[in-house]
């Protein structure tokens, strides 16, 4: 209000401030008003609390029944989900019976199957499975990288843990005794803040196996000494194996042990509870010589008679002049030659240690043979076998 209009303001209304011309008022319903904005806020946070302690207050009046219900539909759909899987994916029930045996047919890995169906990645390959405590308690698994034997391996333990929840099993019939531990053996892994190796972490699962495994656990091997030299490893392992097989009056655990070390093959050949087995592969030849690996991804009875490492290395990328010089490295230390570091000028001394070059020296008659003759069979020869 203009000061030369104070006279006009009414008596009710209330001076709030002074200015240079003017002066400026509020009436009894904008104060009213402006407090109850002002103090909203705040009573409407004290209304929250006060009906979050009813809530909260009939809620713990009810408290063991809401635990019950919550239980029964955490079951309810647990159990229906499982139904629905095992309906979905043709899953049978186990037979769960007192023998010490761990038997399935046509045994599946549920999620890698339902990975491939979703990725149109072709049907999945079943295997049959069979473990019990006279003839198979260890089943050593060799063969190729990318063969299926991983695969194998985790499917059986999936199938253990499923069986004895009280869910089907993704197999066409299994019956199996009861399981009490699965101990795995998998990947690699370090603790460098904790000082121990890949190769330490790994011998510190071993020894957990070997020291709490009982004949109705069931152990799980993918691959063991790794991390250190070759026959150290090799040593570890045909050790532990030997220890987990056990004895007729000690009996071990079930154990599926899959191993790129082909001399643990000759282990079921002394240890009467040791079988072999091996991933299928097949070698496809083509037109031009290359060759091609199949890999079928059956689990079947006998050892393996290779890894094909190079030839998956070759499937990952890496160059071919690295490829070609392992492949010749392999050719040599499987024909028990020592190998050395390649060296400048060492094509020759390569070609004169390759077996079928030195057969081919060997049934020269040297005495019969002129100069010119010997440097022409020498140049038929490195034209044969050097490229």
């Amino acid at each position: 209000m203009t000061k030369t209009n104070l006279a006009k303001v009414p008596q009710d209304w209330i001076r709030k401030q002074t200015l240079v011309n003017a002066e400026r008022f509020v009436t009894p319903g904008l104060k009213i008003q402006e407090e109850k904005i002002l103090g909203s806020e705040e009573k409407a946070r004290a209304l929250e609390r006060e009906l979050l302690a009813e809530v909260r207050d009939t809620v713990l009046s009810h408290r063991n029944s809401l635990f019950a219900l919550a239980d029964a539909l955490g079951e309810s759909d647990a159990l229906s989900a499982l139904a629905e899987t095992a309906e979905r994916g043709h899953w049978v029930r186990p037979d769960i019976v007192a023998e010490d045996v761990f038997i399935i047919d046509q045994s599946r890995h549920p999620v890698v199957e339902k990975v491939l169906e979703m990725r149109g990645g072709g049907a999945f390959v079943p295997n049959d499975l069979y473990l019990d405590d006279a003839d198979q308690r260890l089943l050593l698994v060799t063969g190729p990288n990318m063969g299926g034997k991983s695969t194998f391996l985790r499917q059986a333990a999936l199938s253990a843990v499923l069986a004895q929840m009280g869910s089907f099993l993704p197999a066409g019939k299994a019956r199996m005794g009861l399981v009490d531990r699965i101990f795995t053996r998998i990947g690699a892994g370090d603790d460098l803040a904790g000082g121990a190796s890949t190769f330490m972490v790994e011998m510190r699962e071993v020894a957990d196996i070997l020291l709490n495994a009982t004949p109705q656990s069931l152990v799980i091997l993918d691959e063991v000494g790794r991390g250190t030299s070759t026959y150290d490893g090799l040593a570890v392992a045909w050790a532990m194996a030997e220890r987990l097989a056990g004895t007729p009056d000690q009996p071990g655990p079930k154990v599926l042990f899959a191993t790129h070390y082909f001399e643990l093959t000759e282990l079921a050949h002394t240890q009467p509870h040791i079988k072999n087995y091996h991933a299928a592969v097949r070698e496809w030849a083509h037109p031009d010589g290359k060759t091609e690996l199949v890999f079928l991804h059956q689990i079947l009875p006998g050892p393996a008679d290779r890894s094909y490492g190079v030839h998956v290395a070759q499937m990952a990328g890496l160059p071919p002049a690295v490829v070609a010089r392992a492949k010749n490295i392999l050719r040599g230390l499987e024909s028990g030659r020592r190998w050395e570091p390649k060296r400048e000028g060492d094509g020759q001394k390569e070609l004169f240690v390759n077996p079928p070059v030195l057969e081919a020296l060997r049934g020269l008659d040297l005495d019969c043979l002129t100069p010119l003759e010997a440097l022409q069979a020498l140049a038929e020869i490195k034209k044969k076998w050097a490229g």
